[in-house]
């Protein structure tokens, strides 16, 4: 077996993998990796990549730069223009990253679920009652984004963003493993809230959620940089018209995004448990 096979099979399983990536100094390793990750120096780069290939299938090949700074900068690369088209079809919402489809369907009410039989409340994601009213029986999906895949985010529709509340927490591991075994997980996870509104008045928000080795999220369309370190204000009021594939940020690292959308709004056929999707690809679709 060769060493990354050995890796993969101990990582595979469930014990060992939450005892490594949960019982530990989460925010201390997560700060930690953030000045780690920025070191610009060559052999620092080169033997973190190395050990960053051996946990995963890390391919850079769609990378715009053929090298990297740090650590950091391979991270957050951009690909090379016309990798992730968006669909131009009007009634598609398309995923705004790349990502594997977790749990998905409809809102009960106000409930959504992280795992079958893990329910948590939208009021406890997102803070904030009449956006909470908004999505009552609406649909949601979770795409998780892992750490080698392409982590900037898009925007999912043509819409305008109207505000931001940035909710600070813990930084769980956001893997399935911990997904089954920690209640409530995305409720107490660092994440931001960004809301937005279509042309036709109805919410479409995006809920990205940090994990642990990422708590730092770059907004574009506030020229922030959100996490564990950030103080003062929390919500930031703005009015920012965005289209389909814009650009909206990036995360240090893998993570998640919640997607909620309102009710009439329908799943693509593609949109299963478990697929791949990329920025830009079909994921919900609106009525006629």
């Amino acid at each position: 077996m060769t060493v990354k096979g050995l890796i993969a099979s101990l990582t595979q399983q469930e014990d060992l993998n939450f005892l490594l990536t949960n019982r530990v100094p989460r925010a201390a390793l997560t700060r930690f990796m953030g000045w780690f990750s920025k070191i610009e120096h060559p052999v620092i780069r080169d033997l973190s990549i190395g050990c960053w290939r051996l946990f995963s299938d890390l391919d850079l090949s769609e990378a715009r730069q053929p090298s990297f700074k740090s650590l950091h900068a391979c991270f957050t690369r951009e690909l090379k223009p016309g990798l992730r088209p968006s669909d131009p079809d009007p009634a598609i919402v398309v995923s705004p990253c790349d990502a594997i489809i977790g749990a998905h369907g409809r809102i009960a009410d106000t409930e959504l679920f992280q795992v079958k039989g893990a329910f948590y409340s939208l009021l406890d994601l997102l803070g904030d009652p009449a956006l909470v009213e908004a999505h009552r029986n609406g649909r949601f999906v979770t795409l998780r984004l892992t750490s080698s895949m392409y982590h900037r985010f898009h925007a999912p529709y043509d819409c305008r963003i109207s505000q931001v509340n940035f909710i600070r927490g813990d930084t769980w591991n956001v893997n399935p493993i911990a997904l089954k075994r920690i209640e409530r997980l995305f409720c107490k996870n660092e994440r931001a809230v960004i809301q937005t509104r279509l042309a036709t008045g109805e919410a479409l928000t995006l809920v990205p959620v940090a994990a642990i080795l990422v708590a730092s999220l770059r907004l574009h369309f506030l020229d922030l940089l959100l996490n564990a370190q950030s103080r003062g204000p929390t919500l930031f009021p703005c009015d920012v018209r965005v289209h389909k594939a814009d650009e909206l940020g990036w995360f240090e690292h893998g993570s998640t995004i919640i997607v909620l959308a309102p009710d009439r709004f329908e799943f693509c056929e593609n949109v299963a448990e478990g697929a791949r999707i990329k920025a830009g690809q079909p994921l919900l679709r609106k009525p006629a």
